[in-house]
């Protein structure tokens, strides 16, 4: 009997010890998103967390490969999509899959997918399309603009998407800049009032969260200011060239609109694949971790542009291994690969076993990713909402401006 006891006793101890393991703060919605992301980065390994930081195209996103590698997140780019003329269901039906594989890992972290939304959800057929940003900056009207911005979320969310990789906040110097349409302004202060459209999309910053990552809800979607920084400043406006300013003119020219994205809860940074002064953005440590992350205060993630790293060097992809030190080292913390991840994750696998780049590098930009993960409620509800499909091409015909509203457009 004594035995049996014991025995009993032991499996009691069992079943409680158990019963305290299957407590996971990083799933707990009502513990702080600080003690989430702590929780769950403590339980990460190396794969895991390099996977976070890895962004791949939806053309080679199957739910076995995020699985497999642990991906942090999928983009469409330009032109990619489900099929021809693909409706709402289609878009989410194709998400949905996508977020079924990165949920079925160990930790069953959500993967992000990404999309440019520039002027509406302009890669999804049937969808509203707007003004581009230099026909809205002419407008003079910010609320307008947040707006389109709330109307943009909606139609974006109906496709099952969460996160968009607009606004663009260039200010264009130079009317030869191919993008110059891209541009609210060569007035950086029109530009840093048309960040309103962050506020649309993503939702009303709360007072007490200024400047930190923030989604309002199930209706807003995540938002991506770029290209940082000076893109609309290149020399002879020649599009991903140099921009050759002292650091006084890239301070109150360039930077300006990021200081009020960051006030706005933004997201997410782009960083562009222009130079300053003949130094790569993408691999500019000076910008995008002293200046953005730790002076401007930053709390988001920030991103490469499409195959960002490669463009290191030249030609592109020459260097790969001294690309991602590069890129990763001077701070960005996703990367848009978006084709070769398996070498990327190689790579950089690699390198912080051999401490090229050290662990914190590595933390630092899981910590963020997770960060946006866990504030934008993606734990949450990571699949899309059936009931928001209507939403696509909902606004189209029902847009107009009044000329006694908005005396700068003729």
């Amino acid at each position: 009997m004594a035995s049996l006891h014991k025995i009993t006793l032991v499996l009691m101890f069992c079943l409680v010890a158990l019963g305290r393991a299957e407590y996971l703060k990083y799933k707990d919605p009502k513990q702080p998103v600080a003690v989430r992301v702590k929780d769950l980065l403590s339980r990460m390994t190396l794969a895991e967390k390099i996977g976070q930081m890895t962004q791949i195209e939806m053309k080679n996103a199957t739910a076995d490969a995020l699985a497999k590698y642990f991906i942090g997140s999928v983009l469409s780019g330009g032109g990619s999509v489900p099929a021809p003329q693909a409706s709402a269901q289609a878009w989410a039906s194709m998400v949905t899959e996508m977020q079924k594989g990165a949920l079925s890992t160990r930790l069953g972290i959500p993967m992000i997918y990404g999309i440019d939304a520039v002027h509406g959800h302009n890669n999804a057929y049937k969808a509203t399309i707007f003004p581009h940003n230099i026909g809205l900056g002419a407008t003079r009207d910010p609320d307008l603009v947040k707006r389109i911005g709330e109307a943009t979320a909606l139609e974006v969310r109906a496709t099952g998407i969460p996160y968009v990789f607009a606004p663009c906040i260039a200010v264009c110097r130079d009317p030869r800049w191919g993008r110059c349409y891209e541009s609210y302004s060569e007035d950086p202060k029109v530009v840093q009032s048309m960040t309103s459209l962050i506020s649309g999309l993503q939702g009303e910053v709360p007072a007490n969260d200024v400047g930190r990552p923030y989604v309002a809800g199930s209706k807003n979607v995540a938002a991506c200011a770029k290209h940082y920084v000076g893109d609309g400043g290149t020399y002879l406006g020649i599009n991903e060239n140099n921009t050759i300013i002292d650091t006084h003119g890239l301070l109150s020219i360039h930077m300006p609109p990021y200081y009020n994205s960051i006030i706005r809860g933004l997201s997410t940074v782009m960083v562009s694949y222009s130079s300053w002064n003949g130094k790569k953005m993408h691999a500019n440590h000076f910008l995008i971790t002293d200046f953005l992350k730790n002076k401007l205060k930053f709390r988001g993630f920030v991103i490469s542009d499409w195959e960002g790293i490669d463009r290191i060097t030249s030609p592109p992809h020459a260097n790969y291994s001294y690309s991602i030190e590069a890129g990763v080292g001077a701070g960005i913390d996703m990367i848009m690969v978006p084709y070769t991840y398996t070498e990327f994750i190689d790579d950089l696998t690699t390198q912080v076993q051999n401490k090229v780049i050290p662990m914190s590098r590595i933390d630092d930009a899981v910590y963020r990713i997770l960060r946006v993960k866990f504030s934008m409620g993606l734990f949450e509800n990571p699949y899309p909402d059936p009931s928001l499909a209507g939403e696509l091409g909902k606004n189209t015909g029902t847009w107009h401006v009044k000329p006694s509203e908005n005396p700068w457009c003729f």
